[in-house]
C-alpha cells in the first residue's frame, strides 16, 4: 500500500509531527463519515502506514479518533448549537469532520485552544473549499469563547 500524505505535502516546523496526526486522524474519520463501520477494519492499516514507526504520534492520533468517537454525539449537539443555520447534513464532510477533532480537543485534551484552531484552520485550507478555513474559524472561535 502506498503512503497517501506524501513527504513534500507534509506540514513543516517544529510541531509538524502533531500536525500529520491531526491529518491522518481527520482522514480516518472522513472515510468513516462517508463508510460507517469502516473504523474497525480502516484504523490500525491506515496508522501504519500513515505513520510508521512514530509510535506517539499513533497514540495521539488514536487519542483523537477514539475519543471524537467516543463523544461525538455531545460533540455534534455543540456543533449544531453553534453552527446557526447549519444543520450537520448541511455541513460538507470535510468541514463536519474537521470540527469534531477540533472541538475534541479542545473540550477534552490539554491543547492551548490558539493551536487547535490554528491547525483545524490549516486542515480546512488543504481540504475543504474556498469557505472551509473562514467557516472553521468562525464555529471554533465560539466555542473557545
Amino acid at each position: 500500500m502506498e503512503t497517501i500524505n506524501l513527504p513534500q505535502d507534509r506540514p513543516k516546523g517544529k510541531y509538524a509531527n502533531r500536525s500529520l496526526a491531526r491529518t491522518v486522524a481527520f482522514q480516518i474519520l472522513y472515510q468513516d463519515d462517508l463508510n460507517a463501520g469502516s473504523l474497525e477494519q480502516f484504523t490500525e492499516s491506515f496508522l501504519k502506514q500513515e505513520l510508521p514507526d512514530y509510535e506517539p504520534l499513533m497514540r495521539f492520533a488514536k487519542t483523537l479518533i477514539n475519543g471524537t468517537v467516543e463523544k461525538k454525539e455531545q460533540i455534534d449537539t455543540i456543533l449544531t448549537d453553534l453552527a446557526q443555520h447549519w444543520s450537520l447534513s448541511r455541513m460538507t464532510v470535510i468541514d463536519r469532520n474537521i470540527l469534531r477533532i477540533a472541538v475534541y480537543e479542545i473540550l477534552f485534551m490539554d491543547t492551548p485552544k490558539v493551536v487547535v484552531i490554528n491547525e483545524a484552520i490549516e486542515l480546512a485550507k488543504k481540504f475543504g473549499t474556498e469557505q472551509s478555513a473562514a467557516f472553521v474559524n468562525g464555529i471554533l472561535n465560539n466555542i473557545a469563547d
